[in-house]
């Protein structure tokens, strides 16, 4: 089969060049709250061979008829409780991130796409070309990389220009999980909290966990994470008791990377732990995963299992130290390209 070919759009008067674009790509997120949206959004988002790499034949089946009718309800009400006057609050906060990041970078032409959902990434970068854009910096919204989100991001891209006759200049940005400006960014919301709050008994960093055959495979995401948690805990000045990594979100019946942050935190309330603080690095903005997830279901059993209380320390959103660490990480993958 052949590749239909899209034709180059009219040239502008500084076609040679072209215009800089700066894609920003999240996870992505369901139209609405309910079951239907949910369900069209999970047959996206699970059908990615990066994110759950069965085979076809036998994984289809299972998602189509079992976990699509079961989970979609379910999520769809997790979704309706944190749902806000803009909508999702992934979506509405990567838009107030992008638009940051936009006011910081003059002259480059900055946009939001999402991964799985509205906006996509093809209608995304279709327009970007079609406004003259002919140089690519891809920014996959994830601190720590993993091949089920970064790459996965960078596959979509890929697969868009794949379709261009006239292919554009591309960097992809692996992964800024040691940044210096986004530790400091990080650190710096823990202090605030803390400062608002007062310090809690125990912090705990939770990331997102991905299956432990990734990491077998050649995945570095859990060497991030943990690299990202000691660089973030550095700055803070703590020592190794005074904090732990666990990780969240698995999905299935397979071991995932451990230890998980629902047992930590069940453990620790036993213990009589009192007060713990929980902050998600890997997270650039609030989600379903930290304002239901740990902020509400995790909260919820850790009072229940004997602990004092959870307190969510919020994602960096659009914070102008965010907006500025990913600006500067920015700026140097521009470096070259004059005009930037």
């Amino acid at each position: 089969m052949h590749t239909a070919f899209r034709p180059a759009p009219p040239a502008t008067p500084n076609e040679e060049a072209g215009r800089i674009g700066v894609l920003l790509v999240n996870l992505g997120t369901p139209d609405a709250p309910t079951p239907a949206a949910v369900r069209r959004y999970l047959a996206e988002f699970l059908h990615d061979h990066r994110v759950v790499d069965l085979t076809r034949w036998l994984w289809c089946p299972v998602l189509h008829f079992i976990i699509l009718p079961l989970r979609s309800p379910k999520v769809a009400k997790n979704y309706a409780s944190i749902w806000t006057p803009e909508g999702s609050p992934l979506l509405a906060l990567s838009k107030r991130l992008a638009n940051g990041v936009a006011r910081a970078l003059p002259g480059v032409d900055v946009r939001l796409a999402m991964r799985y959902g509205n906006p996509s990434v093809p209608d995304v970068m279709r327009a970007m070309e079609a406004d003259g854009c002919r140089r690519f910096v891809v920014l996959p919204l994830y601190p720590q990389y993993a091949a089920s989100t970064s790459a996965s991001s960078h596959d979509a891209v890929m697969r868009e220009v794949l379709r261009w006759r006239r292919q554009p200049e591309l960097r992809l940005i692996q992964d800024y999980h040691r940044d210096a400006g986004w530790v400091a960014a990080v650190a710096d919301s823990i202090r605030a909290h803390w400062a608002a709050k007062g310090r809690g008994d125990r912090l705990l960093m939770s990331f997102h966990g991905i299956p432990q055959r990734f990491v077998a495979g050649g995945d570095p995401y859990a060497a991030q994470c943990r690299a990202s948690a000691e660089a973030i805990a550095a700055a803070l000045g703590l020592g190794e008791s005074e904090w732990a990594l666990t990780f969240q979100s698995r999905f299935g019946r397979e071991p995932w990377l451990q230890p998980y942050t629902d047992k930590t935190l069940e453990q620790w309330g036993r213990e009589k732990a009192g007060t713990v603080d929980v902050v998600c690095p890997g997270f650039a903005v609030d989600c379903l995963e930290t304002l239901e997830e740990i902020a509400v279901e995790n909260a919820h059993a850790y009072v229940e299992a004997g602990g004092t209380a959870l307190r969510y320390v919020p994602a960096l959103n659009d914070d102008a130290a965010h907006v500025d660490a990913l600006a500067e990480l920015l700026r140097r993958h521009l470096a070259g390209w004059t005009d930037a």
